[in-house]
């Protein structure tokens, strides 16, 4: 673990609490920062995807289905 984790006290929250303090970051970052810049190859391989997801709507689980299953996967 990190001296900044440990000097802050983070080393000592659940995993749960850890996974929310990540997640809080992440958005906080995604507010600053312009669109990446996608290779044709990506922008296509993006594109296919959606289109599968738009074909096959029921092929996907909802974020807090994936959450759920994660977290209960730390309980135990």
């Amino acid at each position: 673990m990190s001296s900044l984790m440990k000097s802050l006290g983070v080393d000592g929250w659940s995993e749960a609490d850890r996974i929310r303090l990540v997640e809080e970051i992440l958005d906080s970052l995604e507010d600053n920062q312009e669109p990446p810049v996608l290779s044709d190859a990506l922008r296509q391989e993006l594109d296919r995807r959606i289109a599968f997801l738009d074909a096959n709507p029921d092929a996907c689980s909802r974020w807090e289905e994936v959450m759920a299953r994660i977290e209960a996967g730390l309980k135990k």
